[in-house]
């Protein structure tokens, strides 16, 4: 089994940046699974936002996060981030650290293999 704990949530103000972290533990591997970041906010589905491979830099994002938005790892520490940057309202959610055994490109919502249990991010005007 894999836990994956988040933390780096809070509020942030329009325009604003935020850096998330989700650290895993357990048996296995770390460097094992591709990892992501999903969000869900009131009343909607949990959409996928980002999601970053095994040993590479190699990463996918949401069309809503492109630009301002960056994944990143570090296997040494067990550790993904999210660094957020030029936040807006619309980003307001809870958001999930996720991994899976499967492709990094192929990373949905329903197919992820270990959850976290959400941080919350809220963007203020």
């Amino acid at each position: 089994q894999v836990q994956l704990v988040e933390s780096g949530g809070g509020l942030v103000q329009a325009g604003g940046s935020l850096r998330l972290s989700c650290a895993a533990s357990g048996r296995t591997s770390f460097s094992s699974y591709a990892m992501g970041w999903f969000r869900q906010a009131p009343g909607k589905e949990r959409e996928f936002v980002a999601a970053i491979t095994r040993y590479y830099t190699s990463t996918f994002y949401a069309d809503s996060v492109k630009g301002r938005f960056t994944i990143s790892r570090d296997n040494a520490k067990n550790t993904v981030y999210l660094q957020m940057n030029g936040l807006k309202l619309e980003d307001t959610a809870v958001y999930y650290c996720a991994a899976d055994q499967g492709p990094a490109s192929l990373l949905r919502a329903g197919t992820v293999d270990y959850w976290g249990q959400g941080t919350q991010v809220t963007v203020s005007s």
